[in-house]
């Protein structure tokens, strides 16, 4: 049977993380997309990313996928190509962290939740796949010159610091 979870304790994980030498990318995405067994999703999901060298935090729910994870350097495009083989995820912009070590977590744990983020909303009709269109940094700092347009700034503390 496969293993489906870490066997090593989280001490011996970071200590080994923090002695490797290999170069790690710190990456973040999301996406709400309909999965219909989370559980298995999430079993599969977690043996492919093990393989890779993956660690970090992976919340799957009925409604989509979240992640905070770190990734060996050097699979950093065979990740890439295992996320967009995901028909849901073809496209899916991943965030690089800037000014990161890319040791940022030692463990990979991959969870199914009730939901992605814990936003509140308990809302049965509130559909996450209705959403807007992606404007990069050029076409949001027009958009922002538009008297029409009201910005609402939805980011916490640190990530309003860090830009």
């Amino acid at each position: 049977m496969a293993q489906l979870h870490n066997r090593i304790s989280r001490k011996e994980l970071k200590e080994a993380v923090l002695n490797d030498a290999t170069p790690r990318t710190t990456i973040s995405f999301y996406r709400y997309f309909k999965i219909e067994n989370p559980q298995e999703f999430r079993n599969t999901f977690y043996q492919d990313l093990k393989e890779m060298g993956v660690l970090g935090r992976i919340y799957v729910a009925e409604e989509g996928i979240n992640a905070q994870i770190s990734i060996p350097s050097d699979n950093l495009e065979k990740f890439r190509n295992y996320l967009y083989a995901i028909e849901p995820l073809n496209g899916l912009r991943l965030n690089l962290a800037v000014d990161d070590d890319g040791k940022s977590f030692f463990v990979l744990d991959v969870k199914v939740r009730n939901k992605i983020v814990a936003d509140g909303i308990d809302d049965p009709d509130f559909d996450m796949a209705n959403k807007g269109k992606y404007v990069n940094a050029e076409q949001f700092n027009k958009l922002t010159e538009d008297p029409d347009t009201v910005v609402i700034d939805m980011r916490n503390y640190y990530e309003y610091e860090v830009g």
